[in-house]
């Protein structure tokens, strides 16, 4: 809540002019000055107006927090209160800002203006980051200074004023990579024991010429049962559409969990709240192959978690590990999913960075076959977003050929006719047994 203070007239006995006084509502202690006159009327005027200047925001002495005060307040008190990856996202956009913004890292959290978020985002855009990443850190710090203002630690909000973009012809693709054909995917099935290969190391410069430089090791075998570990979660991405952290979670066993569930007539997953984006318990759907592929698994072995990767020593490894392979597996497969130049923040020269495939390229191309197939309303389920909005903008429609190739071969497998020039042209259009493919949603 923000406190309003009220400035009060004091008279000290061995002083001659009456004292302007107020307590802190941040620190609880008197804040005074001297009013410069023994007058009554006087001194109550200007009472008045340091009292509507502190509350206002003119008088900054008020919202004396700094940066750093402020972050260790917020990280205490909020930050415990969200789910983990939340919070540590938080904590990577206020690195950010205090890596691109100094002045504000070692001032006031008041001289976090509207000018220098404005400077914040034009960095951030030199340096090649997405719109949507750009637009991921305004709204954790927008969220973040809402509670400063709401506790008395900021006078007001600073205006996050978002400049509008010049959009490119044909319009911009809204996915930081692209969904992979199946062919790709068999190349990244052959290149698992390569990914999890250790990463040669440049031999360091002997100093002494009489010393012999040290021999190489040999390189380690990957057992079979690990390259298949990886083979199972790989597959089990591509045929579920589940994010990466949601399928290392998924347990057979485990209601309290992300939890497979096949009591019903058709198998389901059970997220939890804690760990669905969404925040919310929910009991959804899952596509038919991935159910197929769920039930090779003979029922004695459905137990703990579905997928367990394994490390060269045949351990279950994390999940930062994994997402680490999984790129590897991509760039040793040679599949680029995004090539964009990005400003390089030491040289500030350009520099050409090349995205390669990795685990939630394997959940677009889930959501890039399934648009054709359903509904957005039934997709959305499926991919388990929050919003139609969001189905729409990163599946469906989005590429004009995939659309137009669903339509003609939805047409030509029609029973009316199969080319043009036949029956089916006679026939009302509306009559044509061609399935939803597309959603027009303010696109002309």
């Amino acid at each position: 809540m923000n406190h309003k203070i009220h400035v009060h007239l004091v008279k000290y006995v061995d002083c001659k002019n009456l004292i302007l006084r107020y307590r802190d509502p941040l620190t609880g202690r008197h804040v005074r000055k001297s009013s410069g006159t023994a007058s009554k009327a006087e001194a109550r005027r200007l009472a008045h107006a340091w009292e509507a200047d502190l509350n206002s925001g003119k008088d900054t002495r008020r919202y004396a927090i700094t940066w750093e005060q402020f972050r260790l307040r917020y990280e205490d008190e909020v930050l415990p209160s969200l789910a983990p990856r939340t919070a540590e996202k938080a904590k990577g956009v206020f690195n950010v800002l205090e890596q691109i913004l100094p002045q504000v890292q070692k001032g006031l959290l008041h001289d976090l203006t509207a000018e220098r978020l404005s400077v914040l985002q034009a960095d951030l855009r030199n340096r090649g980051r997405a719109e949507a990443t750009i637009a991921g850190h305004l709204a954790y710090l927008r969220a973040a200074l809402a509670w400063a203002v709401d506790q008395g630690l900021l006078a007001e909000l600073p205006k996050f004023k978002r400049p509008q973009r010049v959009k490119r012809s044909g319009g911009s693709d809204p996915m930081k990579g692209r969904p992979i054909t199946a062919e790709e995917f068999e190349r990244m099935l052959g290149k698992v024991a390569v990914g999890l290969a250790p990463v040669p190391t440049k031999p360091k410069p002997d100093r002494q010429r009489k010393r012999k430089a040290p021999k190489s090791k040999p390189p380690v075998a990957i057992a079979p049962e690990v390259v298949e570990s990886w083979n199972h979660l790989l597959r089990g991405l591509w045929w579920s559409g589940l994010r990466l952290g949601e399928a290392l979670n998924l347990y057979w066993d485990r209601p309290d969990k992300l939890c497979v569930d096949l009591s019903g007539k058709r198998p389901m997953l059970r997220i939890v709240a804690e760990l669905e984006k969404g925040g919310r318990d929910r009991l959804l759907p899952i596509a038919p192959e991935f159910a197929e592929f769920l039930l090779q698994t003979p029922e004695a072995e459905r137990r703990g978690r579905v997928f367990k990767p394994q490390g060269k020593d045949g351990n279950v490894v994390g999940p930062s590990f994994v997402c680490h392979v999984i790129g590897r597996i991509g760039k040793a497969a040679g599949i680029k999913v995004q090539t964009r130049t990005q400003r390089d923040p030491k040289t500030g020269e350009s520099v050409v960075t090349v995205k390669y495939a990795s685990a939630h390229d394997l959940r677009r191309s889930f959501g890039e076959r399934w648009s054709t197939r359903v509904m957005p309303q039934v997709l959305m389920a499926l991919m388990r977003h929050e919003s139609i909005e969001t189905t729409l903008r990163y599946y469906v429609g989005r590429n004009a050929n995939t659309t137009a190739d669903a339509v003609w071969k939805a047409y030509e497998n029609s029973e009316r006719g199969t080319v043009l020039g036949t029956a089916a042209q006679s026939e009302p259009a509306a009559e044509l047994a061609i399935p939803y493919v597309n959603h027009c949603h303010n696109s002309g």
